[in-house]
């Protein structure tokens, strides 16, 4: 955040508030002119601070009524198991996110399931699969307090 100045921050704020806004109305918000608005944001894609733009689905509304945090633990850190670890998981649409994590577990993972029979269905048939894995921890989640990807710019 070293080369941003307040402008740069405004306009993330903005664009974390409402991805869809167009650059007259982002401009007009920062009381500049359109065409230096539009290269502060083309500045901030191409150097990757804006990485793209999606909506927020209601994961509940679409069907999906069990989240999970699943911890993983490995015999051994691999680099074949590892890779092939990391392959599965980037082709299973019920992960929403994958960290390797400090601590007592490898890996934590963010799932998705329709209902807690699919959620099984998951963990039996592809998480079991995966070669090197020790420990499964699941943790389903009851109530969502707080869910956000805005920054704290």
């Amino acid at each position: 955040m070293n080369n941003l100045d307040d402008f740069d921050i405004k306009i993330l704020s903005i664009l974390q508030q409402d991805g869809r806004i167009s650059n007259v109305k982002l401009a007009k918000q920062l009381s500049i002119s359109e065409a230096p608005c539009w290269r502060r944001l083309q500045r901030l894609k191409k150097s990757g601070i804006i990485e793209g733009y999606q909506a927020i689905l209601n994961r509940r509304k679409l069907g999906f009524g069990v989240m999970s945090f699943i911890q993983l633990k490995f015999v051994q850190h691999d680099k074949e198991l590892t890779q092939l670890f990391e392959n599965t998981i980037n082709e299973c649409p019920e992960v929403m996110s994958c960290h390797n994590t400090s601590g007592a577990a490898d890996f934590l993972l963010i799932v998705v399931a329709k209902d807690l029979d699919a959620y099984v269905e998951f963990i039996d048939q592809k998480l079991r699969k995966i070669p090197g894995i020790t420990e499964i921890t699941s943790n389903i989640s009851l109530r969502e307090l707080k869910s956000s990807f805005k920054l704290p710019l």
